[in-house]
């Protein structure tokens, strides 16, 4: 497989395909349970957002929430 010659044809796509492309991509990687280890810095940012919900519990929004927000800035 010529990578290179298939990125340029990705490039090429529409942006809701490359996205769907991504996601098949990603659900075919999580099918195979092959996850990549995480770096320390991954390690120690998921550390601390563990931590801030574990103090501020009541300081989340909702996928909804989430959702408007981002429709709302387009």
């Amino acid at each position: 497989m010529d990578i290179t010659a298939t990125l340029n044809e990705i490039v090429n796509l529409s942006i809701e395909d490359r996205i769907r492309l991504v996601q098949a991509i990603w659900d075919s990687i999580a099918a195979e349970q092959a996850y990549p280890d995480l770096t320390e810095q991954q390690k120690r940012e998921l550390d601390n957002r563990i931590d801030d919900y574990e103090i501020n519990p009541d300081n989340v929004l909702t996928r909804e929430e989430i959702k408007a927000s981002i429709k709302g800035k387009q």
